[in-house]
């Protein structure tokens, strides 16, 4: 059975759907926006920016980062597991093109080759004044805990980094080890930046790890008691 889900065919498939419904929802949910002049200030920045969101709130992030004029292009970092393949599929229905990799294999891209390929990958496009958005748990957890790829990635580019928590309610839980979030039509839905921040080159990667994570679950929170989000 887990072959039969895990096919090119059925994938490709459940994404069409999944991304449909996605559509549907970030068309008819009531956003409220909190922090919006903070991504502003990093849409009007000239050179690359790194966004973190949590892994959990994968499906409703594409709104908290409009493509378009006066903003940089961006594209996701998904892990190259079975699981993020149907992710990279849907998200770049809904307009976010993937690089393939894991925040935790940056840390050690030089003993991944797939790490090192996403990390070149991810220098070369922020540098050129791309967007990256990074799951900074994922891609399996713990959750909310920060892996090292997001600081490793601006201290090599110099970006600034925001962060993003979003909330809806109601709405469905999956039973995934972060409990991602399905959103629901026309339900309430938030949207809370902070930042931008930066990792200097002297800087412990470790200690800033901790401090983004810090921030990344505090608008994560804000979100969810803008919406009245409980434990759906």
């Amino acid at each position: 059975m887990k072959a039969f889900f895990r096919s090119a065919l059925v994938q490709n498939s459940l994404a069409v759907i999944f991304a449909a419904w996605l559509k549907l929802c970030h068309a008819t949910i009531r956003w409220t926006f909190e922090g919006e002049d903070r991504a502003r200030a990093v849409w009007a920045h000239e050179g690359g920016a790194i966004l973190c969101f949590w892994h959990a709130v994968i499906p409703l992030a594409p709104h908290c980062w409009p493509q378009g004029p006066g903003r940089q292009d961006m594209r996701a970092l998904i892990s190259r597991s079975a699981d993020g393949e149907f992710i990279a599929l849907t998200v770049q229905k809904i307009g976010f093109p993937a690089i393939r990799g894991s925040s935790k294999k940056l840390t050690d891209a030089a003993k991944n080759k797939h790490g090192e390929q996403a990390l070149r990958d991810m220098v070369k496009w922020v540098r050129g004044g791309g967007g990256i958005a990074i799951t900074p748990d994922g891609p399996r957890g713990p959750a909310e805990v920060m892996q090292g790829g997001a600081p490793t990635l601006a201290r090599m580019t110099g970006a600034p980094v925001i962060f993003c928590g979003l909330a809806a309610s109601p709405c469905l839980r999956a039973g995934s080890w972060d409990r991602t979030v399905i959103p629901l039509p026309f339900s309430r839905g938030a949207i809370v930046w902070d930042g931008p921040c930066h990792a200097g080159r002297h800087d412990d990667l470790e200690a800033v790890a901790r401090d983004w994570a810090a921030r990344l679950s505090a608008v994560t929170r804000r979100a969810e008691a803008i919406v009245g989000a409980g434990a759906e």
